[in-house]
């Protein structure tokens, strides 16, 4: 008996074949091989919804992958077949979810997460989507229950131990946010090249954020060996070099990532590159049309409106914009980093007593981020607190990262009016 697939689904795996076809099984990335074996699934049982699901769970790591948001819809498309074909099964179900998660939906996914739970009380993923979503909507208490719960159900797994990590590193536990990331590391076995590239990233990040700049380019190099091209990869690649003030080699890496992410916040890096490189006229160029893409995308809820506020704020000097962007965010979400936008919009707009009150709520979780640490500074000394201000510099100035250096200059600029 010859089997097909009827013209809906064909239309599924076609859409996410586009994106592997050309290539030998060798020159394909992990999350585009489980996107082939998918499809042959598929097209070996195309009335069964395991490969719709298989497909829908490689389209997902794909986006992941590549930060390509079109992935996302390819697996709902999946999603949809797949519940079409058994409308209860739990799977499609939680896949869903990580659409949601990947699509920046963060209260549906919260909503969703928490129906699941309510089908099934003792799934580790279930707890984990629960954790996402609440860290990205600020709810940083409920995330560390959720994460603890995936600990307590299978001590020691993958998705527990890297969700923790994060956690660790957002209540400013860098050590330790490390040490569960190489225990995370040494768990992923040789042949899961994405998971060992992300996880790597992810302990080179954590070295550049805490100043060892040697560190993280051993970990990112030995990411791009696992994972060639890794996006994420190269746009920390390029922090580092940055942070060796070898800027003409950090716009090349962020060209080479903005050529496969082309996406707004993306654009953005490469500007602010292009700036410290001295190439005024590019970084203008690069800065409009960073604009030009941001606002398309402001009201979605997967977009680029941090980035927007600084820019607003910090080089095209509309205060007043910032602000309208910043609230925009804020009104659906308070982790620490839509914080930050908030309250730095609120400072250039000269609103320096709301604007210390949201920093202080962003810095609540202990979090060491020397961005964060060096607006607490300035927005604590328009205040007239001179003494929280050289504190929160001092900090700032002590991580030695790339945004460490405005808080040096601000803490020079103070010493010196104090010895005045």
């Amino acid at each position: 008996m010859i089997r097909t697939i009827p013209a809906l689904c064909m239309m599924v795996v076609a859409s996410a074949a586009q994106s592997v076809s050309g290539a030998g099984p060798a020159d394909l990335s992990p999350a585009a091989r489980g996107i082939a074996e998918a499809a042959k699934a598929i097209a070996d049982n195309p009335a069964q919804s395991a490969g719709y699901n298989l497909l829908a769970a490689a389209l997902v790591r794909r986006a992941q992958e590549t930060s390509d948001v079109a992935f996302y819809g390819q697996a709902g498309d999946a999603v949809k077949k797949s519940l079409a074909i058994a409308p209860d099964n739990f799977d499609a179900a939680k896949i869903q979810v990580s659409i949601l998660l990947g699509q920046h939906e963060y209260r549906a996914a919260l909503e969703a997460a928490g129906t699941l739970h309510k089908r099934v009380a003792d799934d580790v993923m279930v707890h984990g989507f629960l954790a996402d979503a609440d860290v990205e909507l600020g709810n940083y208490k409920d995330a560390v229950i959720e994460a603890q719960w995936m600990l307590n159900l299978r001590p020691g797994n993958l998705p527990a131990l890297t969700r923790a990590a994060h956690l660790r590193e957002l209540f400013g536990q860098t050590e330790g946010a490390y040490e569960l990331l190489d225990m995370a590391y040494q768990s992923t076995p040789p042949a899961a090249a994405g998971e060992r590239a992300s996880i790597l990233t992810d302990m080179g990040h954590l070295r550049l954020a805490s100043g060892d700049a040697g560190a993280a380019e051993t970990l990112i190099e030995r990411a791009l060996s696992a994972f060639p091209g890794y996006p994420s990869a190269l746009a920390n690649l390029a922090q580092i070099r940055i942070a060796q003030k070898r800027y003409a080699d950090a716009v090349e890496l962020l060209q080479q990532f903005y050529r496969r992410v082309p996406r707004a916040a993306n654009l953005y890096c490469l500007a602010e590159a292009l700036g410290l490189a001295g190439r005024e006229g590019e970084a203008r160029r690069a800065f409009d049309g960073f604009e030009a893409q941001s606002l398309k995308e402001s009201s979605a809820r997967d977009n680029s409106n941090r980035e927007l506020v600084f820019y607003y704020a910090d080089h095209a000097q509309r205060p007043a914009e910032a602000l309208k962007v910043a609230r925009q965010e804020y009104a659906w979400r308070h982790d620490i980093y839509t914080l930050d936008a908030y309250a730095w919009a609120l400072h250039v707009n000269g609103r320096d007593a709301d604007a210390r009150k949201q920093m202080e709520a962003a810095l609540a979780t202990g979090a060491r981020d020397a961005r964060l640490l060096h607006h607490a500074g300035e927005i604590a000394l328009a205040a007239g607190d001179r003494a929280a201000a050289a504190r929160y510099l001092e900090e700032s100035a002590g991580l030695n990262t790339v945004d460490s250096e405005p808080a040096r200059i601000a803490l020079a600029a103070l010493s010196q009016a104090a010895s005045k």
